[in-house]
């Protein structure tokens, strides 16, 4: 959420941000909020005067009272009258912080200077060109499906009997592949990047929504337990970052570091006419997710390790890939700045997305009340939160999968994983 400071002494700032973002149809909802944010101020200044007047006549009541000197009547009805009209400025003030505060849910972030300004997805900039390693494919490739089906280590039409599309199964070596995959990232962040692994609910309520920003803006990406009131997590984001919503963190604690595993739950409403085939857009995945609580001015240099930390998977793994710093038009709405990793699938034959490394600035804790003392400061500022996936494994599969096939029809393990699957190569023999 925006301070509503900043929208009131740089109104014409957040403007051109909503224009640059492709949101300039919002801009009649901030004007609307610097409306409401003048009324209040000015219905504030008639309580206050109220209320001190109020003050005043309670007091000279009090004094006749214990005088025994003349009459109170007069003035109790002053009172009444002036409690009347505190009570209707009251209830008014609610309604306007209300409207305020629902405004402001919906606007989106600030954007950091070295975001490039574009229309969409074709004007993101290639932050690091094609990374690759040596897969000698020099024969008929298969697609994920196709290899799954054929070792007999995916099944989604069988997902589509049980849940409906988009709901892949899992089975034999696929299933101990993708675990291996998910232990591996855990452990490198762990092990050696210096994260803290938790392992959160799958369920969150809907104040841990809103202090990421997917509540109320993505309300219709999520899926609503409605008996219970709780929400399918989209990303682990939601249940880490709200691990401290509502606390004073200690400024020695500062960098506070998480890496969680999760399974992901995602509507994917308007996706139709995309490719959803297999992978490549699914309601339920795995991911493995960074989350970082830094101090304001760490920040930039934390997301700069967060992607590294992610880089660090596929270049352990041998998986092609690129970096993309995304423009104004197709930044999420949370962010300031966001970096997309992309792993290259053979049979595509283009980039799909894996990772998201994002910082949000104050934008998360300011919803969610995280905040620390600076040192020497008696005033709490609120911390900068960021995170990164890394890595999702659906479509880290996909590539996986493509590049490490042989012409047999097999898929080689990467070395790497080697030693938490057990196994060397999924064969035609698969169980």
């Amino acid at each position: 959420m925006l301070d509503i400071n900043l929208i009131r002494q740089n109104p014409e700032e957040i403007v051109a941000m909503l224009h640059n973002r492709q949101l300039g149809s919002e801009e009649p909802k901030l004007r609307k909020l610097l409306d409401l944010d003048k009324e209040r101020k000015e219905l504030v200044a008639r309580s206050d005067d109220q209320k001190a007047l109020r003050n005043k006549v309670s007091k000279e009541v009090a004094d006749i009272k214990k005088s025994g000197a003349g009459s109170a009547e007069e003035l109790i009805v002053q009172m009444k009258t002036v409690a009347e009209e505190i009570s209707v400025m009251d209830t008014r003030l609610s309604t306007l912080e209300e409207e305020m505060e629902n405004i402001l849910l919906g606007l989106p972030n600030k954007l950091h200077d070295s975001v490039p300004i574009g229309r969409s997805a074709e004007e993101n900039v290639i932050f690091k060109e094609g990374v690759s390693f040596e897969h000698r494919l020099d024969f008929p490739v298969k697609n994920h499906l196709e290899l799954g089906k054929s070792l007999r280590i995916l099944d989604f039409e069988r997902g589509a009997k049980i849940s409906g599309a988009g709901f892949p199964v899992y089975i034999g070596k696929g299933a101990r592949l993708e675990r291996a995959l998910i232990n591996f990232m855990l452990d490198c962040h762990t092990e050696r990047h210096g994260y803290t692994e938790v392992f959160p609910p799958f369920f969150v309520n809907r104040e841990s929504l809103r202090g990421t920003g997917q509540w109320p803006k993505f309300a219709d990406q999520v899926y609503h337990m409605q008996e219970d009131d709780l929400y399918a997590i989209p990303t682990a984001e939601v249940p880490v970052t709200n691990l401290h919503r509502g606390e004073m963190l200690d400024a020695k604690s500062l960098p506070i570091s998480y890496a969680a595993y999760s399974a992901c739950f995602r509507r994917e409403a308007g996706s139709y006419g995309k490719d959803t085939r297999g992978f490549l857009r699914v309601h339920q995945f795995n991911k493995v997710e960074m989350v970082k609580f830094t101090r304001p001015e760490e920040s930039y240099a934390a997301l700069e390790e967060i992607r590294e930390s992610a880089e660090a998977i596929l270049v352990a793994l041998k998986i092609p890939y690129r970096v993309l710093l995304l423009c104004s038009g197709d930044i999420s709405a949370n962010a300031t700045k966001c970096y997309d990793i992309e792993v290259w699938s053979p049979a595509e034959q283009k980039y799909l997305e894996a990772s998201s490394c994002s910082n949000f600035e104050d934008y998360q804790a300011r919803r969610s009340n995280i905040r620390f003392k600076p040192d020497g400061k008696s005033k709490p500022e609120f911390v900068h939160t960021l995170n990164g996936s890394g890595l999702a494994t659906s479509r880290l599969m996909v590539s996986l999968m493509e590049h490490y096939q042989t012409a047999e029809g097999s898929i080689k393990v990467p070395e790497v994983l080697r030693p938490y699957t057990g196994f060397d190569e999924i064969t035609q023999a698969a169980e």
